[in-house]
């Protein structure tokens, strides 16, 4: 026989040798692919990092409008912890009487990277009397921003990924005693640490410890699924050892303290310990004391089953057997063990805090975004967004409104159905918007009311009408218009007889009266001389879309408008004609600090100054004697603030547009069905309005007199000129060259020639 045959009849019996061979072929061909896989992976892009987006600054210097209790609030929400003695640590403050001390964090901005800083802030009469550093006066300093909160990709992961560097040894030290004990000497499976956990597990009669390394349990979260089987074990555990044989230690611990699932927020998972660290205790990672590492430790078995929030006694116990480990494995001393267990669990208390998650105010941040970003950039590329919104008005905003609606429920009895509400605030001076409520319900995600609600605005488009007329020089305030019945005829042969709410006609008004007390005919009557196209366009101008129908209907209110959109309008009122963006991003910076883009301040003169001027004397007035004049007894006696309420047809909106020297604010109030309220604009969305500014405690609004115009005394009904002593007067800004009669009887001393000369001339 030949040696071929004696190979081949060796071959024929032994089958099992082909078969071994071609499954061992197979076994390396699917390793091959497995590390390629895992490899490419783990090497490129990690993670998709969603962009943080930060709160504004707050910025001290002296002379600054702010409390001592603002300040304390402030760091309380951004998580700073009060102390008894002088900080030394960031994040610590101390508070007396009339002082903080604090010790800011370091935190690289849009334009600068600021060390931590030592800083003594002196309150007098509301207001910083002196910033020092200890040693001189600090002309001004910034505090850390608040994380909002983050642009997160639709699989809904989001992460604060930390650097090894920016990782407590005594977090690696703890998860590898409670977790993984053998890990700086195993290569991705211990048979030794799954025995134990076996072992420990029946003498407990609980689950104690599980047997799957650290290194596994990366392997679990980053590239497999929830599915168990068999097999997803054998890929598992092939996995663990492709990461130990290309990786080292500390780069698999560090992936591993950056991807593990610790929490659920909302349609937001919250995944690393960087993250944890703020969403469970509102500090930095590397600012957490033993008992705070020990519980984000111990959640790792289970966040949800261990929620501090809402299984705290499960959390504590399981988090004091995490120190008890830590202590057994020599990471703290026993003493030290016994001193953390005693502390409370200590997590954030959001509720009392104030500060939510702010998908109201994200939206419109990333609306702002979209012309120059597409989602992938923002939801995978860690830039860091720097916004305007102001936590303590945002809070207010959410907590007035709440309760407001709550209130304006129990009208009737317990309502089957819930008003809903939205609040926009922007900041007078810069259009920047502070606080965007889209719903009762702070941190909502869904329907946004302040940004998607368009709805009949009311009355609040009167000031455009009588704008417009002021504009165009055919009214002053002390005119006269007739407030009696008439009817309008439509393009379409229809005719269009509107009325006053009350039903009744008040004959010859002053324009001031007109729109102080929000008489709808006399309004029409200004509305139709001046031209229906002239009042759309004055809306535009204001910021209004441009492309409103110059119906006649307009001059009431037929217009559908979101609350952001009337804030823009009302923010360029208070702005004395000049326009500027409703803007909530400020800065966007890439992952390395660099800045991408800036957003400053746009400004655009777009109304006559002093015809706006004049306006806003008389909004000032709907508040003194107008339809707004319930809210003086809300408001401080001498906050000086202008504004208009808006109702749509039966009663179906409730709105107040207005503004102080600091903030534009609108609030609308209403069913998401459009049935009746029952509500007009100052029962409700000012009730609501009122409340939020008396927190606020914002400057009084005051503009300088154009020179155009000079300060007289007119009656208020008549528009005749009075003396400021008789009765029902006020003080306009007019024309120079404007004749007026005088009130019988109530003539102006000072003038009285020269208004004899108007009369015989």
């Amino acid at each position: 026989m030949t040696a071929a045959g004696r190979r081949s009849r060796a071959l024929r019996r032994r089958p099992w040798l082909i078969l071994f061979g071609v499954l061992l072929l197979a076994f390396v061909a699917w390793f091959l692919y497995l590390d390629l896989t895992v490899t490419r992976k783990f090497d490129g892009r990690r993670w998709d990092l969603p962009a943080q987006v930060y709160a504004r600054p707050l910025e001290l210097y002296a002379g600054l409008a702010l409390r001592r209790e603002s300040l304390e609030q402030e760091l309380g929400r951004l998580g700073y912890r009060k102390i008894g003695s002088r900080p030394t640590r960031p994040g610590e403050f101390s508070a007396s009487q009339h002082a903080v001390e604090l010790k800011t964090r370091a935190f690289r901005f849009w334009d600068q990277e600021q060390d931590a800083q030592l800083l003594r802030v002196d309150f007098a009469a509301g207001r910083i009397a002196r910033l020092t550093d200890g040693r001189a006066n600090v002309p001004i300093a910034r505090v850390d921003p608040l994380l909002m909160g983050s642009i997160f990709p639709t699989h809904g992961e989001d992460r604060l990924v930390v650097s090894p560097e920016e990782t407590p040894a005594l977090l690696e030290a703890a998860l590898k005693v409670v977790e993984d004990r053998r890990f700086d000497s195993h290569y991705g499976v211990d048979p030794r640490a799954l025995f134990r956990a076996i072992f420990v597990n029946l003498r407990s009669g609980e689950l104690v410890q599980g047997g799957s390394t650290l290194t596994q349990q990366l392997v679990k979260n980053y590239f497999l699924d929830n599915r168990r089987s068999l097999w997803r074990k054998i890929r598992e555990a092939a996995m663990a050892l492709i990461l130990e044989l290309h990786y080292e230690k500390d780069d698999l611990l560090n992936a591993y303290v950056n991807e593990i699932y610790m929490g659920q927020d909302g349609s937001r998972a919250i995944h690393g310990f960087g993250l944890a660290s703020q969403y469970y205790f509102s500090r930095p990672l590397a600012e957490l004391e033993t008992h705070q590492l020990a519980l984000l430790v111990a959640l790792v078995k289970g966040p949800t089953y261990y929620d501090p929030w809402r299984h705290p006694e499960r959390a504590r116990e399981r988090r004091d057997l995490v120190l008890q480990l830590m202590a057994g494995g020599e990471v703290i001393s026993p003493a030290e063990s016994q001193s953390a267990a005693a502390q409370s669990l200590d997590t954030w208390d959001r509720e009392a805090s104030g500060v939510s998650y702010y998908p109201a105010y994200l939206q419109r941040v990333r609306a702002q975004l979209a012309d120059q970003y597409r989602d992938e950039d923002l939801t995978s590329t860690g830039l860091r967004v720097f916004t305007a919104l102001d936590p303590g008005v945002q809070a207010t905003a959410e907590a007035r409104l709440a309760d407001g609606l709550v209130r304006l429920d129990r009208r009737d009895g317990a309502a089957a159905v819930k008003l809903s509400g939205a609040v926009v605030v922007i900041d007078a001076k810069s259009g920047e918007a502070t606080a965007i409520v889209g719903d009762r319900r702070s941190g909502y995600e869904g329907f946004n009311r302040a940004l998607d609600a368009r709805r009949p605005v009311g009355s609040l488009v009167k000031p455009a009408v009588y704008l417009a007329a002021l504009q165009a020089k055919r009214h002053t305030l002390a005119s006269t218009i007739a407030d009696e019945p008439l009817a309008v005829t439509l393009e379409n042969g229809d005719t269009w007889s509107p009325g006053n709410y009350s039903g009744e006609t008040h004959g010859e008004v002053t324009l001031l009266r007109a729109l102080a007390e929000s008489f709808n005919l006399a309004t029409v009557r200004v509305g139709l001389d001046v031209g229906v196209r002239g009042v759309a366009d004055t809306l535009i101008a204001l910021g209004a879309p441009d492309d409103i129908d110059a119906f006649p209907s307009l001059l009431l209110g037929s217009v559908e408008l979101t609350p952001l959109e009337v804030a823009q309008i009302y923010g360029t009122l208070a702005n004395i004609g000049f326009r500027m963006p409703v803007r909530a991003v400020r800065s966007v910076v890439d992952s390395q600090g660099q800045p991408l883009e800036r957003y400053p301040m746009a400004i655009e003169q777009v109304t006559d100054p002093a015809a706006t001027f004049q306006l806003n004397q008389a909004l000032v007035e709907v508040m003194q004697r107008g339809t707004g004049r319930s809210a003086l007894g809300i408001l401080p006696s001498d906050l000086v603030v202008a504004g208009k309420t808006g109702t749509s047809d039966e009663y179906r909106d409730s709105w107040f547009a207005g503004f102080s020297g600091d903030h534009v604010m609108v609030v609308w109030v209403g069913y998401d069905d459009n049935r009746p309220t029952g509500l007009t604009g100052a029962s409700g969305a000012l009730m609501i309005w009122s409340s939020i500014m008396k927190e606020l405690r914002g400057a009084s609004y005051a503009a300088p007199l154009p020179a155009r115009l000079e300060n007289r005394w007119i009656e208020y009904e008549t528009g005749l000129m009075a003396r400021p002593d008789c009765a029902d007067v006020v003080e306009l800004a007019l024309p120079p060259d404007l004749r007026l009669g005088a009130k019988p009887g109530c003539a102006p001393r000072r003038g009285l020639f020269r208004w004899l000369d108007e009369v015989f001339n």
